[in-house]
């Protein structure tokens, strides 16, 4: 199986929606932020590993203690994502923090604050 083929792509998207889903409503760990999505997941094509790309609404500190929290669970939701998804192999998660949401809001203000400096100076 090739690394972007269409059954690759429908597992990703399975394993992606089903990890949500699990750390959504299924864990109850208080350093996980309420506020924490799945990004994006990566399956290799042998099915033994996957990165999940996790991004958390709120300060590094949040990221960093999600990431923990996730970690610290990994065996329940890997078990969980075996119930869930009907896979040959379970794969091995890994969490890794996404901050390009973050990225791009930073890049908006700056450019929000240039125009507003263009503005002020064509106004004059």
């Amino acid at each position: 199986m090739r690394k972007n083929s269409i059954k690759n792509t429908r597992i990703n998207m399975e394993v992606q929606r089903e990890l949500s889903e699990i750390i959504r409503r299924e864990i109850k760990d208080p350093r996980i932020h309420p506020m924490t999505s799945v990004v994006s997941v990566q399956v290799t094509p042998d099915l033994k590993y996957c990165k999940a790309y996790i991004s958390v609404l709120g300060d590094e500190e949040a990221g960093k203690s999600t990431i923990e929290g996730l970690r610290s669970a990994e065996g329940y939701i890997r078990r969980e994502l075996a119930r869930r998804v009907n896979l040959r192999n379970t794969p091995e998660v890994k969490f890794i923090l996404d901050q390009s949401i973050e990225y791009g809001v930073h890049m908006t203000r700056l450019i929000d604050q240039v125009t507003g400096e263009k503005k002020e100076q064509g106004g004059e």
